[in-house]
């Protein structure tokens, strides 16, 4: 019976990283499993999923949701990310990250990093981010696991989703402004990475946040990641970055 599970766990290789990091990024909510305080007994919720700067989940949530004070009382909790398309709703790819739950403080410098990143991904939350009874919470993933369907199954680890190093402080503080200026000057090159890179239809394409992996693309209710051809290792190597691949998704239409 062991070496029948072994076999069905597929090992993990760079393309089945690439599909749960884009299913955690491009997530614009999940199904959150806690445990519900008193009886232990799981309880699952859906909530508003947004990423920090280096990958780990962020979600906005209220006192008065029964998964706000479980978190508090107990931080095991596992996200489950992935939208079913047409057809068989098991054959489209899922993530499962078992993560350890923390609220960031508010007034704090994480905090206000989380709320802004959150915000851009899902600017209809700012009608309710600043009540005083909603709590951003940071999901530290521990591990995960990978549907991407049909016999296709992975086990992940932390280090596979969430990006380490000075690269994320340094991205962090310059990603708002070149989010912005980007936004306001140069919406071509935007729509262009979405439709060349991701072969994303329509229209309204804005970045709603980057990182050292690549950029979160937003257009209404869409998402679409893009990945930038090498990992950053540094954040000056940002701008040519984004550069080049104005000019060959400009090329390539």
């Amino acid at each position: 019976m062991d070496d029948r599970k072994k076999d069905v766990i597929r090992e993990t290789d760079a393309e089945a990283v690439r599909l749960a990091k884009t299913l955690l990024r491009s997530a614009r909510f999940g199904a959150l499993a806690v445990l519900e305080p008193g009886t232990g007994a799981p309880l699952v919720s859906r909530v508003g999923a947004a990423t920090d700067i280096d990958g780990a989940p962020l979600i906005l949530v209220s006192m008065l949701a029964a998964h706000t004070p479980a978190l508090l009382a107990d931080p095991r909790c596992s996200l489950l990310l992935g939208e079913p398309g047409k057809g068989d709703p098991l054959a489209h790819p899922r993530l499962t990250l078992v993560c350890q739950a923390s609220r960031l403080e508010r007034g704090s410098q994480a905090h206000a990093r989380a709320e802004r990143r959150y915000l851009n991904r899902n600017p209809e939350a700012s009608l309710y981010a600043g009540l005083g009874d909603f709590s951003i919470f940071r999901l530290e993933p521990q591990r995960a696991s990978l549907n991407g369907g049909f016999g296709r199954a992975y086990l992940l680890d932390r280090s596979d989703l969430v990006t380490a190093g000075p690269i994320v402080e340094e991205l962090a503080a310059s990603e708002q402004s070149v989010v912005e200026h980007m936004n306001a000057d140069h919406l071509d090159a935007i729509a262009n990475y979405a439709h060349h890179f991701a072969k994303a239809p329509g229209d309204g394409w804005t970045i709603a946040g980057l990182d050292a992996d690549g950029m979160d693309l937003l257009s209404g209710n869409d998402v679409c990641r893009v990945f930038f051809p090498q990992p950053l290792v540094d954040a000056n190597e940002l701008r040519p970055a984004l550069v080049e691949m104005a000019r060959a998704a400009r090329a390539a239409s």
